[in-house]
């Protein structure tokens, strides 16, 4: 691996993190992200711990996140090398630096929702398994539902 990348856990998004950057590295990178909005990336990385980034300079040339709730269940998203760069550990570095982090490295399980690379992370250690994923595609719903919805004075109360 070339000893003149920087790794950084990133505490909070700015200045850390160009969000430029990393859309344009989801451009290049990863099909599946190549349209996300720039106000989107930063609600998605403020909900994220850790979030990791690879730089070499001043470029972004790897990225990675995850969600947990700290004890029973994890999720890493995002893994996205520059096409550069691939094959040199950065991926792998990635990922291990997530599931190292106090966060993630104690949670029973870790989640990793992919249909590409899995020889990658199965190397890494991650496992195909037989139980059933569910997938809700949200059409931001949340609004006509809470039009349609008659609350109790306590649901209204916590719902403020």
């Amino acid at each position: 691996m070339d000893p003149r990348l920087q790794w950084d856990y990133l505490p909070s998004l700015e200045p850390a993190l160009d969000l430029q950057q990393l859309r344009d590295l989801f451009t290049l990178t990863a099909h599946w992200a190549g349209d996300r909005h720039l106000e989107d990336l930063r609600v998605a990385l403020a909900h994220s711990n850790p979030v990791v980034s690879a730089h070499a300079g001043d470029r972004l040339v790897g990225f990675s996140r995850a969600t947990s709730d700290g004890a029973y269940r994890a999720t890493i998203w995002d893994v996205v090398v520059h096409p550069d760069l691939r094959g040199g550990g950065i991926g792998r570095k990635l990922v291990q630096t997530i599931l190292s982090h106090p966060y993630v490295n104690r949670v029973e399980r870790v989640y990793l929702m992919t249909s590409h690379k899995q020889r990658f992370y199965e190397h890494i250690g991650f496992q195909t398994n037989d139980s059933t994923t569910m997938v809700l595609q949200n059409q931001n719903q949340s609004l006509e539902i809470a039009c349609a919805t008659t609350f109790s004075p306590v649901e209204q109360h916590f719902l403020g």
